[in-house]
């Protein structure tokens, strides 16, 4: 069996995407990302969410994904789904000459979750994109894959009342 190299996270830009084009006319998005683990705190025994922090990078390629430019407009505390692939990126420092690396994100899909930033919520905006739309293949399902429809949290949606039990005999 070969090796599985799949990411896929949701969670919030910690910053605004930069964007870096090459001489060749390319075009890279650096995005700072957050997601939060729970975990039991062993002294209080409350759960408590611990953030992780990563990098991504997002380009623009040449047959099709522009995922930079569509990087580019997002901003900080957008809430995204991210897929990719982990990278290691590894370079010699400049001034103590020691090599250094690091684990990132290279983007192959990036979605618009949710009504925008956390204080679009409070009427800031209208969204910059047709629902559903999945930058790499074109509209999409308006959830994350493995996401339950019934449990998406849409704007402007009711919201959802008990599950009913099954039929008694």
């Amino acid at each position: 069996m070969s090796d599985l190299n799949k990411v896929m996270l949701i969670g919030r830009l910690t910053r605004d995407p930069e964007v870096k084009e090459f001489p060749g006319g390319g075009k890279v998005a650096q995005l700072g990302f957050a997601v939060h683990n729970r975990r039991k705190n062993q002294e209080s025994g409350a759960w408590e969410e611990v953030p992780v922090w990563l990098e991504l990078k997002a380009y623009n390629r040449e047959n099709g994904r522009k995922l930079a430019d569509f990087a580019a407009k997002l901003a900080k505390g957008r809430r995204v789904y991210v897929e990719g692939h982990l990278a290691m990126e590894e370079w010699t420092g400049k001034e103590d000459g020691k090599r250094r690396s690091r684990t990132l994100v290279y983007v192959d899909a990036l979605d618009f979750i949710g009504g925008g930033k956390p204080q679009d919520a409070a009427g800031g905006g209208a969204p910059d994109h047709a629902p559903g739309e999945h930058v790499a293949d074109g509209p999409a399902a308006d959830h994350a894959p493995g996401e339950h429809v019934a449990d998406a949290a849409w704007e402007g949606a009711p919201p959802a009342g008990p599950a009913r039990r099954g039929r008694r005999k």
